[in-house]
């Protein structure tokens, strides 16, 4: 039988019905229920991953709290507001009401049109996104939305782009929306987002780019007055164009690319129904920028003071509470002597290249800092000089020694030998000597303790210092206020530090002869008993204390041998290296100089303050020997000038205060027939310690027994830093030893 009878041949009839198609409508039947099921899964499966992940998140706590995040704010000892207390990043909390209409509208217009009606995932624009990267086959859209952004740039997981991270984002901004509302979000957005050229949030890119325009001048001054605010719609939409990409849109390095972004904002806003025709005709002509950046920066009134409190905030509360929490903080720095400082220096170091000051005020009573110079321009160089310059004292280092003398029985009217030294440097068996000699080889034959600190006698200290131990001394130092590590080497008896000392901390020393021998502090005072620059802290929403500044003071000197060493130390100014910082009133202090002429110091106290005052250059030890007037520039001019202008004008504020205040009280008297009180100054109400009566320096007088020293051919020598004061204090050879 052929092949086409075979298919000829009738089929058998079908008992059971047509069996042929039910297989395939049981499969079909089957995979339309399968299909619903599977998707159901599926979906309930990324539903509950979401759930568990953002159930999970520790971050949205975070993210909670940055919802209520608002600067905290500084002022001064007397009320004055000081600035606002930023990050590095510099970044300037504004709300929603501080933020122009027009900004809102742009970074939605071009980042999220659908921002108030989605529920922080956009699915169609995650579609979207989607398509457009496979026709194009890389990135080439975002489907975030802000809710979903702001999540990102909270966890700072803008290099984790996993599918896992982004499941992570997407549930947490799932979760905001249900918790927070929209202007929340859009807030905490704008304010958290970077804008490029160091400007972090809406408020600080405001400031950056349109600061310096005419039509913004003084915004951001005040806190009633944000820059933010004031944005109109073409300045808003360069800000919204620079979100997606702050480099490539940079209007400084871009400005073709950055106009043909802004003004696709300009054009979605116009389709949106954000702008009218005429706004969007009017802004679309309107000029990329001026052209001037204004960068963020510490934008207080004494940024060296408020960054340096700013470190001890972070320490105590953390950076978050900091920054973002909401506290009033009031400084102990009083700004109108803040000013006084500042003029004072000015008046004497103020032409460009020159050796510049750092100048230090603590208040004698409390240990709180009421002045701090730390450069000539924070904006130019922010290396705070007066808390982290580490100079070379020279012979401001004197008064610690003769402090070690006198609490090892010695008197200021003992007798030492002024004549050239050469000692044997312990431990080197004769190879390496410590030569003092005095300035220009000027020697007395003999003086007392007193004289010889009165008029900076590098021969007597430099012998006294050994002799009472230099470890003491180290010991001792620190115990009055030095709180970096003290050479115990011979070269410290003349200022010859390892590391060297900050203003401040040698304002805090000297402070302790001024308050009849107790270091001062407080409880919010700055590491290991330091000075303090914070009086109290509270919360700016209820004004509840969080912290406040309780005095503490330690023993370190008994009263009677610091009346002794205090009025050694007025000679220095009445009679001295000092004499430029007399102004009529009780003072005492100490010059230093130091070798070559790269620093000088003088530090001193009055009954109020104790200041000292540093001059030099910044960067590294040059030579001041013709900055001054053509001459050397030593611890008895500049820095005693500076010390003396300082003194008389705070001591004009005072009396000015003073003034005020009896006035209030003798109006209150008038009004009950009582006789007014008496205004007194500063300078006739001040104690002024008597001098010690020191014996004639004749040879005849006994002295105390020298210290141990030989007279040796000297071999090699080298050279450290030594003490120049005035006319009698000199020269040092030296080793260089740890």
């Amino acid at each position: 039988m052929s092949d086409a009878d075979v298919t000829s041949l009738p089929l058998p009839p079908n008992d059971g019905g047509s069996a042929g198609p039910r297989p395939r409508i049981k499969k079909l039947r089957l995979l339309g229920i399968l299909l619903p099921l599977g998707a159901l899964a599926v979906v309930s499966t990324v539903f509950g991953m979401m759930m568990a992940v953002a159930s999970d998140l520790p971050s949205l706590t975070a993210a909670q709290q940055l919802r209520h995040a608002q600067n905290s704010v500084l002022y001064d000892y007397r009320g004055n507001k000081l600035g606002i207390l930023t990050s590095n990043e510099n970044r300037v909390l504004v709300r929603y009401q501080d933020i122009a209409p027009s900004m809102r509208f742009a970074v939605i217009a071009i980042e999220d049109k659908r921002f108030f009606t989605n529920s922080g995932v956009d699915v169609r624009g995650i579609a979207r996104a989607f398509v457009q990267d496979l026709i194009q086959k890389r990135s080439a859209q975002g489907g975030s939305t802000i809710a979903q952004q702001f999540v990102k740039n909270a966890l700072k997981a803008q290099g984790n782009r996993t599918v896992f991270q982004k499941l992570r984002e997407a549930a947490l901004a799932y979760h905001l929306t249900r918790k927070w509302s929209k202007e929340d979000i859009l807030t905490n957005y704008l304010n958290s987002i970077y804008f490029g050229n160091g400007a972090y949030g809406v408020e600080s890119a405001a400031r950056t780019y349109f600061g310096k325009d005419p039509n913004h001048d003084g915004c951001g001054e005040r806190v009633d007055r944000p820059c933010a605010k004031e944005l109109q719609p073409w300045e808003s939409a360069l800000l919204a164009g620079i979100i997606a990409s702050p480099s490539a849109y940079d209007p400084v390095a871009h400005p073709v690319a950055a106009k043909r972004r802004r003004d696709l904002v300009l054009a979605n806003m116009l389709a949106q129904g954000r702008l009218t025709r005429t706004q969007y005709d009017d802004a679309i002509q309107q000029p990329l920028w001026s052209g001037e950046l204004d960068p963020p920066r510490v934008r207080t009134n004494a940024p060296y003071f408020t960054t340096w409190v700013r470190q001890q905030l972070i320490d105590r509360f953390g950076p978050e509470k900091a920054f973002e929490g909401g506290l009033k903080i009031k400084t102990t720095l009083d700004y109108d002597l803040q000013q006084t400082a500042e003029a004072a220096i000015n008046k004497y170091l103020s032409y460009p290249g020159g050796p510049t000051a750092s100048l230090v005020a603590i208040d004698n009573k409390s240990g709180e800092v009421r002045a701090m110079v730390g450069g000539r321009d924070y904006h130019e160089q922010p290396f705070n000089l007066a808390t982290q310059g580490q100079r070379q004292p020279g012979s401001s280092f004197k008064p610690f020694i003769l402090a070690q003398a006198l609490k090892s029985g010695a008197s200021v009217n003992d007798l030492w030998p002024s004549r050239r030294r050469d000692f044997i440097v312990p431990g080197t068996r004769g190879k390496e000597h410590f030569v003092v000699n005095n300035f220009e080889g000027s020697y007395a034959g003999i003086r007392s303790l007193g004289q010889a600190l009165t008029y900076s006698d590098n021969s007597v200290y430099s012998a006294a210092g050994i002799h009472y131990g230099t470890r003491k001394i180290a010991r001792l130092a620190k115990r009055m206020g030095i709180r970096s590590p003290v050479s115990h080497n011979l070269a410290m008896t003349l200022g010859g530090l390892k590391e060297g000392v900050s203003p401040l901390d040698m304002a805090h020393a000297y402070e302790t002869f001024a308050t009849g021998g107790r270091r001062i502090s407080g409880t919010l005072g700055a590491n290991e008993d330091g000075p303090v620059g914070i009086d109290w802290v509270k919360r700016i929403k209820d004004d509840k204390m969080v912290k406040e500044n309780k005095t503490k003071s330690t023993r370190v000197l008994s009263p009677q041998l610091t009346a002794q060493e205090v009025a050694v130390m007025q000679t220095v100014v009445s009679q001295g290296t000092a004499k430029r910082a007399a102004y009529g009133g009780f003072a005492a202090g100490k010059t230093g100089t130091t070798e070559n002429y790269g620093d000088a110091w003088f530090i001193g106290f009055t009954d109020k303050m104790t200041i000292a005052v540093w001059v030099g250059y910044p960067n590294g030890n040059t030579s001041m020997a013709h900055d001054f007037a053509g001459g050397p520039v030593e611890g008895g001019t500049y820095p005693a000038q500076i010390w003396h202008d300082f003194v008389v004008g705070a001591n004009a504020i005072f009396d000015e205060r003073e003034a005020e205040r009896v006035a209030r009280i003798n109006e209150k008297r008038a009004k009950k027939g009582l006789p007014p009180l008496g205004v007194t100054t500063s300078t006739t109400t001040t104690p002024a310690p008597a001098a010690p009566v020191e014996p004639s320096t004749t040879e005849s007088q006994t002295t105390v027994p020298p210290t141990p020293h030989q007279q040796v051919p000297a071999p090699q020598q080298q050279q450290t830093t030594p003490s120049t004061d005035g006319g009698t204090a000199g020269g040092t050879e030296a080793p260089t030893t740890p």
